[in-house]
């Protein structure tokens, strides 16, 4: 088991980048920062992005201006905020979350546009392709319809006698819909039976909850911001309903889910910031491919598994890489 570690802005002396000299005394380059959620909720997210830029030479305030706004999971915010960034002409705009992505692609072809995370560039219409996205877009894709069913298998282990399965999307997100369908396609083929809730808005959960209250024995959640919000929430909701969980990203195990598989965000959003560094150094964004995840990570919180009352094989805790408890 390892502990996590906090990761802190930092500032500090650094070699100034050639694009930095040239702005000088005038207008510092500035990135346009869209959060999907809210700043304590990806603090550490946040924290890699500015500690990378600022290992490049791109130190906030000195080299580089920073804009940080937060759409706090929601969809009109995406699009008044990226309406900002363009008025305030910002020469890279960084954001996340298929919604707020597209909205940028809609608003701008001309700003280049880098994304930390998402899900599914080429089915969600953000890129052509992995190699040549092409126009003015580039960023790191996680795939994850292409893991759902390492997710379903997991699941299964820790709990042998699952038979039907609740997933809980956000029908609003373009991401979440296509998750869901890969997860009841898979689910399906492997015999599994499926009850899918879908949600619009944080007061959608707790019926979504109701909906199949006593008819399932396990529970996907198709991650994006609007459920990411709303994590805690549905970790309490969950457990209440005495309903083993499983996520795509960790920090939902940190509010108290069950189990993840997925790549490390907070590595994801540093390399996201070594994208930004070659668009201000004058690469094109659509020359530069999509990156994908290096590694994925297996999390469980076992203060939750105890609380369901569920055992856990101990050869499963021996892949886990990291355990909440």
């Amino acid at each position: 088991m390892r502990r996590r570690e906090f990761i802190t802005l930092i500032g500090g002396a650094a070699t100034w980048p050639l694009g930095a000299r040239a702005q000088q005394p005038g207008k510092l380059p500035t990135i346009g920062f869209l959060g999907a959620t809210t700043p304590s909720l990806q603090t550490q997210w946040t924290a890699a992005f500015v500690q990378r830029l600022g290992q490049l030479g791109w130190i906030e305030g000195r080299t580089i201006a920073i804009e940080f706004r937060w759409a706090e999971g929601s969809r009109e915010r995406c699009a008044l905020i990226i309406a900002e960034f363009l008025r305030l002409k910002v020469d890279v705009i960084v954001t996340h979350g298929s919604v707020a992505v597209l909205a940028a692609k809609q608003a701008t072809s001309v700003v280049p546009i880098v994304f930390p995370v998402e899900s599914n560039p080429i089915e969600d219409g953000i890129v052509a392709s992995l190699a040549r996205p092409g126009g003015n877009i580039t960023g790191l894709s996680v795939q994850r319809a292409d893991t759902t069913a390492k997710r379903i298998e997991l699941l299964r282990e820790i709990v042998p006698s699952l038979r039907r399965l609740a997933i809980l999307v956000n029908i609003d997100s373009p991401t979440g819909v296509l998750e869901a369908g890969q997860v009841q396609t898979t689910a399906q083929t492997l015999g599994l039976e499926v009850a899918k809730s879908e949600i619009r808005q944080s007061a959608d959960i707790a019926p979504a909850f109701e909906s199949f209250k006593g008819l399932v024995e396990a529970l996907y959640v198709a991650a994006e911001p609007l459920v990411f919000v709303n994590r805690v929430r549905i970790s309490t909701l969950a457990l209440d309903a005495r309903l083993p969980t499983i996520f795509a990203v960790r920090e939902y195990i940190d509010a108290g889910g069950l189990l993840s598989y997925g790549p490390n965000f907070t590595d994801l959003f540093g390399r996201a910031a070594e994208l930004v560094d070659k668009i201000l150094r004058g690469t094109k964004p659509g020359d530069i491919p999509v990156e994908q995840p290096i590694k994925f990570e297996l999390v469980i919180n076992l203060t939750t598994a105890k609380a369901l009352g569920l055992t856990i094989p101990a050869a499963f805790l021996l892949r886990v890489d990291d355990v909440i408890e």
